[in-house]
């Protein structure tokens, strides 16, 4: 059965409460927020980008006190090592008098979890983390350890230093929901910076949710409604990023060495039933597709060597592809309904 106004009202307006909350700590990042918690209720990944000195990380902050879960942070350097984030056993002494294995979670055994400048750590410390974001486990010396519910990884990056640092792997970019772009704010902005927050730090979030409200949110995502036909447009528009494949869009794919994986198609419809909730619509419709796209595939379109030469970008390509792969254009396959 589909969602009545009425049992949607108390999750909207937590949505609602949540994103004022988080627009009065941090000034000028409304469309930040709104994707972050977007992720949040899609129990998604997601990669922050931006300068020094935007907020990714007082957002992040900000996020585990307002949803009151366990909230960790990793400072990653090139020095960090897999132990650091997973734990490990160490030598102690039993309640026998003997001595014995124990084993000590790391950092990752949180609820959310800041991985703080995640592109400064090596390729080996990084992998560590593709089991816990994939699996939501770790497995250290055969044993599998699950990971507590709900599990977030909300990482950094600055995109203007390269001296030590390591550029994420593909694989591990494809676990992340989400790459957004944090931007600098206006004048108006930061004149409210300094004239109502002394040495720029924020205010403290006044309340949190309780865990039967977030539990709540999170089983109205499971009631949210996806039709075949916004389902077969998500399909629609991933094969269309496909270089050589059926349907490919040329002025997409020549720009392209390789295309989304699957987890692509799995993100978006996840993402934009999230968008549906914040909208207060119990059913996802096109336009909640078309405002996660671009979220959901700037970091999983990998340009060639033509793309860089012309300086084409990869939100470029989405927006591009929006505009050619339309719903009204898409048939259904035999056997499929537009209701269902």
């Amino acid at each position: 059965m589909l969602l009545t106004p009425e049992e949607m009202a108390p999750s909207v307006e937590c949505t609602k409460r949540i994103l004022d909350e988080l627009d009065r700590i941090l000034l000028g990042h409304h469309d930040v927020h709104k994707l972050v918690l977007i992720g949040i209720l899609s129990k998604g990944h997601i990669l922050l980008e931006g300068l020094p000195g935007v907020g990714k990380t007082a957002l992040i902050k900000a996020l585990g006190v307002l949803l009151d879960l366990e909230f960790k942070r990793i400072q990653f350097t090139p020095d960090l090592l897999p132990s650091d984030i997973l734990g490990g056993s160490i030598l102690q002494m039993g309640a026998n008098g003997q001595r014995e294995l124990t084993f000590q979670p790391g950092a990752i055994f949180a609820n959310i979890v800041l991985a703080d400048e995640i592109n400064r750590a090596s390729p080996k410390t990084q992998a560590a983390m593709l089991e816990a974001m994939q699996e939501r486990s770790v497995t250290l010396l055969g044993v599998t350890r699950p990971l507590p519910e709900p599990f977030f990884v909300l990482a950094s990056q600055n995109p203007i230093e390269l001296e030590g640092t390591y550029p994420i792997p593909e694989a591990q970019l494809d676990r992340f929901m989400f790459k957004l772009e944090v931007s600098g704010v206006d004048a108006e902005v930061l004149t409210r910076i300094i004239t109502e927050r002394r040495r720029g730090e924020p205010p403290k979030p006044t309340w949190s949710l309780k865990k039967e409200e977030l539990d709540g949110l999170f089983a109205t995502m499971e009631r949210i409604s996806l039709s075949q036909a916004v389902a077969f447009y998500v399909s629609n528009l991933v094969a269309a990023s496909q270089p050589g494949g059926d349907g490919a869009i040329d002025e997409v794919t020549n720009y392209l060495a390789y295309g989304p994986s699957p987890r692509a198609a799995i993100a978006m419809a996840e993402a934009a039933r999230a968008a549906a909730l914040l909208a207060g619509r119990p059913t996802v419709g096109f336009e909640d597709v078309k405002s996660v796209a671009p979220w959901v595939l700037n970091h999983r379109l990998l340009l060639n060597y033509q793309a860089r030469l012309e300086k084409i970008t990869s939100l470029q390509l989405v927006e591009t592809l929006l505009e050619k792969v339309q719903p009204a254009d898409i048939k259904l396959p035999k056997g499929f309904s537009s209701e269902s």
